[in-house]
């Protein structure tokens, strides 16, 4: 018996990629920077950005194809998933994504000069999706 949970706070970093299969499922892929910051031996401010591959599945990639856009602050939970497949001239290649199976989209960080009539608000979202059998999409 084993856990695969992983958590992730970030920014994403490409409008989602929205496909909507033949069987009426929609699926949603994009990037999510997670960045860490910490001071080295020099007392030098240093940030670690990661890139994670996200793929959502369902009503929560539908809510992402309707609200999520590049820069958006996402929290995530899901799963990791190792997976391979053929590129075009047939290279074998290696993917590690994150399915996300829970999300809230975080406030803007922007700034509104303190007016409140003029702050934008976008919708939270925490849906879970239900265990769906695995398609292998080569994205």
């Amino acid at each position: 018996m084993g856990v695969n949970k992983v958590i992730l706070v970030g920014n994403v970093g490409k409008d989602p990629d929205v496909r909507h299969l033949d069987s009426g499922v929609t699926v949603a892929s994009f990037s999510l920077a997670t960045s860490e910051t910490y001071r080295n031996k020099e007392n030098q401010k240093v940030t670690n950005t990661e890139w994670h591959n996200i793929v959502v599945w369902r009503g929560l990639a539908e809510v992402v194809e309707k609200y999520v856009k590049k820069g958006d602050p996402l929290y995530l939970e899901g799963k990791i998933r190792n997976r391979s497949y053929d590129d075009k001239d047939g290279n074998k290649k290696y993917i590690t994504e994150i399915i996300a199976d829970n999300m809230q989209m975080l406030g803007s960080k922007q700034s509104n000069d303190n007016d409140s009539s003029t702050e934008e608000k976008q919708p939270e979202t925490d849906i879970e999706t239900p265990p769906q059998e695995e398609d292998d999409l080569p994205f």
